[in-house]
């Protein structure tokens, strides 16, 4: 936390190393995602409610409650910790204040619609299939945005905000940092 605050990511390539591995890691399940998606369906309204109400033609059968479940739990939980690291980094790029809220609201709407739409289709009925669609996509949409701007700024070089907010202390002399890396008044 330290690095991002005082500035130091964009000197630190231990650091930025870190970063870009992840955005990597995290660009592999953005392709993942869209492939598992499109494995079963399509950007068509009618894949989506056959997926989930099944399809008498193909013989699938509609989702179950229990299987819907299963997924929203593993969902929700893996959305959450990917959006909280992701969206954390936004604090530190530099970028207006109203941006960063953006990208930081955008993502976890996305990710609760995407989840949401699932059980709106199944159990709200096939006109909330679209909603599905909107969802998978805005959710693709905010993640590629948030790892490119993640790369983008640990290789941008300053920690100063289009608004003109400065991350740096003002005054390094005014913190002392210990070696267990927590903040303590001056001596």
């Amino acid at each position: 936390m330290r690095f991002v605050v005082t500035g130091e990511w964009s000197r630190n390539r231990l650091l930025q190393v870190i970063v870009l591995l992840y955005a990597i890691y995290v660009g592999m399940l953005w392709v993942t995602n869209a492939a598992l998606y499109f494995n079963k369906m399509s950007l068509a309204p009618s894949s989506v409610v056959a997926y989930y109400l099944g399809d008498a033609e193909q013989y699938t059968s509609p989702r179950t409650y229990q299987g819907l479940l299963e997924v929203s739990h593993f969902h929700l939980f893996a959305f959450g910790m990917l959006l909280l690291v992701m969206t954390h980094l936004m604090l530190f790029v530099p970028l207006s204040g109203k941006l960063k809220a953006w990208l930081i609201s955008v993502p976890f709407f996305a990710g609760l619609l995407d989840e949401g739409a699932s059980w709106m289709v199944r159990y709200g009925g096939e006109s909330f299939a679209i909603v599905k669609i909107a969802g998978f996509l805005l959710l693709q949409a905010s993640l590629a945005t948030l790892i490119v701007i993640s790369v983008w700024s640990v290789f941008a070089g300053s920690q100063e905000n289009l608004d003109g907010e400065d991350w740096e202390l003002e005054d390094d002399d005014d913190l002392d940092l210990p070696s267990s890396g927590t903040p303590t008044e001056p001596v």
